[in-house]
């Protein structure tokens, strides 16, 4: 969590673990933790950096339930989760051609096809296919998924548009590239 994700957030500073993705049917989601959540402490201790949640999680045992103090969505609530054992994403790069990027975020972008969708797993999002400005710097490529902005999701590019239109300063996009998904923050000033 950095402060442009913190700002991104409305959190009062860059701490937590940023949740990117939950897996279908794990103890996250069964717990209630969703995409787009930051994990702010675990059993009572404070999570200040993304990497104490694992080191904090890894001392528990399968099976063990364990309390989790989360900033959801504007809001801090407490969920609890029995863990399961862990499970290794499958990670797979994409690639396409770069059109001029155009709109707030510098991005160009077409909504995914049936098949792109069936490929990458996702209902809806749209597909980078061009990068310039504050979004190259931040990491991102053609053929990265955009699937929501600011936790809200996005299938159309008016929508993506008007997400970022609302924020003044940053916004924090999910991104999913290959099987992975990922929040990006992208300062718009």
């Amino acid at each position: 969590m950095d402060q442009t994700l913190a700002e991104s957030f409305k959190l009062d500073k860059p701490a937590g673990a940023l949740i990117n993705d939950v897996e279908k049917g794990g103890a996250a989601e069964r717990a209630g933790l969703e995409s787009g959540d930051v994990v702010l402490a675990v059993n009572g201790q404070a999570i200040e950096a993304s990497g104490d949640l694992p080191a904090i999680v890894g001392l528990a045992q399968p099976g063990d339930q364990i309390d989790i103090d989360v900033w959801h969505r504007g809001a801090q609530r407490t969920l609890h989760a029995r863990l399961d054992e862990a499970k290794i994403p499958n990670v797979r790069n994409s690639d396409a051609e770069a059109p001029t990027p155009k709109g707030p975020l510098g991005l160009a972008l077409r909504a995914l096809q049936p098949e792109e969708k069936r490929e990458s797993g996702v209902a809806s999002g749209l597909l980078i296919e061009g990068v310039s400005g504050a979004a190259a710097r931040a990491g991102l490529q053609p053929g990265d998924l955009l699937l929501a902005i600011d936790g809200q999701s996005v299938s159309t590019v008016a929508q993506a548009n008007g997400a970022a239109g609302r924020s003044d300063k940053a916004v924090a996009l999910l991104v999913q590239r290959g099987g992975r998904k990922v929040y990006v923050p992208l300062r718009l000033v």
